[in-house]
Parts: C-alpha cells; structure tokens; sequence
C-alpha cells in the first residue's frame, strides 16, 4: 500500500467505489475537487491496481482548529489496517494543531477512542438535496 498527502497524479477514474450507502454519492470528478479544497489529505493507494482504496480529509484554520470530515476506506480493503493507518498519517499532520473534531455515528466511538479521541455533544445540519455536491 502506498500514501500520499497529496491529489498529485490523481485521477477521477481512480477514485470509484467511494461513499457506499450514499442514496446520492458524490461524484468522482466531484470526489476529487473535495480532497482538492481540503486542507490536508491522506490517500491510501494500492500500487498493484493504481487505485486510490481509501482517504482522510481535514479542513482547518492551520493555527488552533481542524475538522476531519471524512475517513473512509472501500469496503473490499476493509480489515486490513488502512483505516488506522490513514487516521495516524493525519494526526501526524495536525500535530500542531489544538482541536481536532469529528462527527460519527455511535457506533464508531470506540473505533476513534482508540485514538485518543474522546466522545463530545455536537449539532449539525445536512442539506440532503446537496449530497452529491452538485
């Protein structure tokens, strides 16, 4: 597995198979202009395939605050400790950084606790009809 904290050399076409369950996924021309607008970003590519099989993305203000809005790994590499690895690549990054947030279902807490991360309140709005970022 290889990872880079950059889109250089990145493809649309690479990045097929991300947001399952999504009723209506970004695209991946859209896809790339996400990880293209964040702050920083983790790809975890599978060299034998050229394929990009997971990411994690941080929007921040580069001085106290930083978001991770998504983590994801396709579903066929799940179980392999990319997840992990991505999530540790960017915590590297924002090492600097004093809040690192992220929203998730409860069903994750555990998962980021092992991180270190500890269980908040926090409120949101979804603006459905946007999800697939057009």
């Amino acid at each position: 597995m290889l990872y880079q904290n950059s889109i250089e050399g990145i493809e649309p076409e690479m990045l097929v198979g991300f947001f399952d369950g999504w009723p209506t996924p970004p695209s991946p021309e859209t896809h790339l202009k996400l990880l293209k607008n964040s702050s920083t970003v983790v790809l975890a590519i599978d060299k034998d395939t050229d394929r990009v099989v997971g990411f994690i993305t941080a929007v921040s203000d580069g001085v106290l605050s930083a978001y991770i809005p998504f983590l994801e790994v396709l579903p066929e590499y799940k179980n392999r400790g990319i997840g992990k690895e991505l999530v540790h690549r960017m915590m590297a990054e924002l090492a600097e950084i004093y809040m690192i947030d992220l929203c998730c279902d409860d069903d994750l807490v555990p998962y980021y606790k092992r991180f270190g991360m500890i269980k908040a309140n926090g409120m949101l709005l979804r603006n459905y009809e946007k999800q697939s970022g057009i």
